[in-house]
């Protein structure tokens, strides 16, 4: 868990306090980001803005500006004078998420292809590298280097498409990438992930962008990119079982 010191006036200039100030807002943004995509703070919950300045240690205003920030990537829902809410979950809108971001990182991956030069052909050699490398280590020490996994599993994807040229693309897939990274994490707490499967996915996919063999990436990605889907579907299914076990036995 990250720690953050209290917020506190600045001693300097203006542009001190400012830059300090938004040093502080910044580190608040990516933690409560973290901890939603991570499942801490679950789909739903409603974001108490008193709980939230105990937890992390920032002013009222800043935390506002905060989920104000996290309510425009679609990770939480702003409820008028109610507040803000963790955005909820369900398969109808990760099948919605997952068809655009296989709509997007499928477009973009072929443009990079099209375009590929050495510059992006580096990018995603180093990129698999560290990804490969941090799929040994979740082997042998899974809670230990899971987060690393995945952080090096985002720089593949992103590298994989770093080569289309496109702003928008690139905008639009990181939220993408974001909202289906939340529902992966959600199912991981009743299924354990399928680590062989991904491994010889992310190798295809690099060997077909480096053969320039788009036909054969697009496939392997698209059903890459479908397999979080699936895998939440699955943990839906278990939740409901749960549920109605629940109310057989009340």
């Amino acid at each position: 868990m990250w720690s953050i010191a209290p917020e506190k006036p600045g001693t300097g200039s203006p542009m001190d306090a400012r830059t300090e100030s938004s040093s502080v807002a910044d580190i608040a943004y990516e933690r409560l980001r973290a901890d939603i995509l991570g499942g801490a703070l679950p789909p739903g919950m409603r974001l108490k803005l008193e709980g939230l300045r105990g937890r992390y240690d920032v002013s009222i205003n800043t935390l506002r500006e905060t989920l104000s920030r996290l309510a425009a990537d679609g990770l939480v829902e702003a409820e008028g004078q109610r507040g803000f809410t963790v955005m909820p979950a369900s398969l109808a809108d990760l099948v919605d998420i997952t068809q655009t971001r296989r709509l997007l990182e499928c477009h973009a991956a072929r443009l990079s292809v099209e375009r590929a030069d050495l510059e992006w052909e580096s990018r995603l050699v180093a990129a698999y590298h560290k990804l490969s490398r941090a799929e040994e280590l979740v082997v042998q020490d899974p809670e230990r280097h899971a987060d690393l996994l995945e952080t090096y599993n985002r720089e593949f994807h992103i590298a994989l498409i770093s080569g289309c040229n496109s702003r928008w693309l690139l905008h639009f897939h990181r939220m993408m990438y974001d909202q289906s990274l939340r529902y992966r994490m959600l199912a991981f707490r009743v299924k354990d992930f399928p680590r062989d499967q991904s491994r010889r996915e992310h190798k295809q996919i690099l060997d077909a962008a480096l053969a320039r063999d788009v036909q054969t990436l697009l496939a392997v990605l698209g059903t890459h990119i479908t397999k979080g889907a699936e895998m939440y579907a699955e943990h839906e299914a278990t939740v409901r079982g749960r549920t109605k076990s629940r109310r057989k036995g009340r």
